[in-house]
């Protein structure tokens, strides 16, 4: 039986090390199965501690694996325009329905502004002030922010209000809604998520598995290229709406392969 009194961070480090790499009779744990097993091991030396069986705690200092970072997926530009562009079908006459009015603003709204699908969805007329070129997003906890429309998404936003917002109000009781539905109350998320499948579809982008495309996708794509072309993190955090900028650095290391990719085929001296 071990003597919990002579086990030191080191012991500790090494058995954590074990259980990750597995061995002949034992297959490598998880990194989440590994941090429990550091959680009960800690705990059972700050139990030892308490009841005097030892005279320190050896993993105090000692970190259970961290999770391996799951970066965003981001579009390149071109597959954004696709997608974009793609947004809704045309009537016989040529004109753009309604519905493909409000499905082309959608999504250049969320691109256009990074904002969460909540934020699309639950964004009132009264908040659009196309004329500045600024949306007022209410954001988690109650939190809004004032973010810039970009051209596109503005000129998409006009026709929708201008064009097709009225047809399908008709249909309903009225709402202060941008976004709304066929029955002319407010767009739901899945609502959202549906108008971005079908012109995900018509892109050829992938609409199931890891690498589906999603409204949170376009967030990251417009954080990423707001990066790439040159944005301080810190301006991006204020307009992704994050509390913190470490939340928002995650973006960065995006940028990073990009960089690495561009220089490994790029520079005569990168590959010896």
């Amino acid at each position: 039986m071990t003597d919990l009194a002579a086990v030191g961070a080191a012991d500790i480090e090494a058995h954590l090390a074990r259980l990750r790499g597995g061995d002949a009779d034992h297959p490598p744990l998880a990194v989440s199965s590994a941090a429990r097993a550091a959680s009960a091991v800690r705990g059972l030396h700050r139990f030892a501690l308490r009841e005097g069986m030892a005279g320190a705690d050896p993993g105090r200092d000692v970190r259970p694996p961290a999770p391996p970072r799951r970066l965003p997926r981001a579009l390149p530009v071109d597959a954004v325009v696709r997608l974009l562009e793609t947004a809704g079908p045309v009537t016989a006459t040529g004109e753009a329905a309604p519905r493909a009015l409000r499905d082309r603003a959608l999504l250049e709204f969320l691109y256009g502004t990074g904002a969460r699908i909540s934020e699309a969805v639950g964004a009132a007329v009264d908040d659009l002030d196309l004329d500045a070129g600024t949306v007022l997003l209410h954001g988690k906890g109650g939190k809004t922010r004032l973010v810039p429309v970009g051209g596109y998404a503005a000129e998409a936003l006009r026709a929708w209000l201008v064009r097709g917002r009225p047809a399908l109000l008709a249909a309903g009781r009225g709402t202060a809604a941008v976004f709304v539905n066929a029955r002319g109350g407010r767009l739901t998320r899945q609502g959202a998520w549906t108008v971005l499948r079908a012109a995900a579809e018509r892109a050829g982008l992938p609409v199931d598995g890891p690498e589906a495309v999603s409204p949170h996708t376009l967030r990251h794509s417009y954080a990423t290229h707001l990066l790439d072309g040159g944005a301080d993190v810190r301006v991006v955090q204020e307009l992704l709406g994050h509390a913190s900028v470490t939340t928002t650095q995650v973006y960065t290391l995006v940028t990073v392969e990009r960089l690495r990719e561009v220089y490994a085929t790029a520079h005569p001296r990168a590959h010896g």
